[in-house]
């Protein structure tokens, strides 16, 4: 069992509920999990940390909202997805310093976002256009499974990506949730290759288990009653402090 002060203890378990009301709830509130998990834990460790305790929400949230789903968006993604993982996985194989491509990532993002908010404004045609594209599609998706791979951070990119979407709140939560249970079952086999997910993080990861379920519902009974376009707002302020929370470290 990793030896935790009873601060540091006390972070990870509000780190596990923060991941079960991200899964359920409030998409993109994971990026807290990525800071506060790398301040306690080495970075490269906390990836095989977290994910397991992604996975035990993402199960949650598939169940629930498992009606909820734009398969069509998936699957359209879903390949450009395959080829950033790989990416990721060559970096995490070879290369130990990650910060130079966090900073990349984060200019990407406040970048995306700008013309997100800026194609709300202007209702253009091209703007309403773009999420349909081939090439947004593949950009979008090859980041996606990228961050994903290299630091559990592809929230704020997924976010941007069915934000310009325009998806109902529920079906952005469970196309989401399908996104990342795939994902992240994925990634397992290649952390457990890296020696990122050990018999010692799996049994740490068993006591996180019921802070986590405890976020999942907290997350499922607080979504109802936030309104669509607040909804869509409260996502863009998380991912835009998501692009800063990665260029500033």
């Amino acid at each position: 069992m990793f030896d935790l002060s009873t601060v540091e203890l006390a972070i990870v378990i509000i780190c596990a509920l923060f991941i079960g009301v991200s899964k359920t709830g409030l998409p993109t509130m994971g990026i807290f999990v990525v800071a506060l998990m790398a301040s306690i834990f080495p970075a490269r460790e906390s990836l095989g940390i977290v994910l397991p305790m992604l996975i035990t929400a993402d199960v949650v949230a598939i169940l629930y909202y498992r009606r909820s789903v734009n398969w069509r968006t998936l699957f359209s993604i879903f390949p450009w997805v395959l080829g950033g993982l790989g990416a990721g996985f060559v970096m995490l194989f070879y290369v130990q310093a990650s910060r130079p491509i966090e900073i990349v990532l984060g200019i990407l993002i406040l970048l995306l976002i700008s013309l997100q908010l800026y194609g709300d404004r202007q209702k253009t045609s091209w703007a309403e256009k773009i999420p349909q594209s081939t090439w947004f599609i593949a950009v979008m998706g090859t980041l996606a499974g990228f961050t994903t791979m290299i630091g559990n951070a592809s929230g704020p990119v997924m976010a941007i990506f069915l934000l310009a979407l325009a998806l109902p709140k529920q079906e952005f939560i469970g196309t989401g949730a399908w996104f990342f249970i795939s994902v992240n079952l994925i990634k397992v086999p290649m952390y457990a290759a890296l020696g990122l997910i050990t018999v010692e993080s799996l049994t740490f990861n068993l006591w996180l288990v019921p802070p986590i379920l405890i976020g999942t519902y907290l997350g499922i009974k607080f979504l109802p009653l936030i309104p669509q376009q607040a909804f869509r707002i409260i996502i863009m302020m998380l991912t835009v402090f998501g692009g800063i929370r990665l260029l500033i470290g």
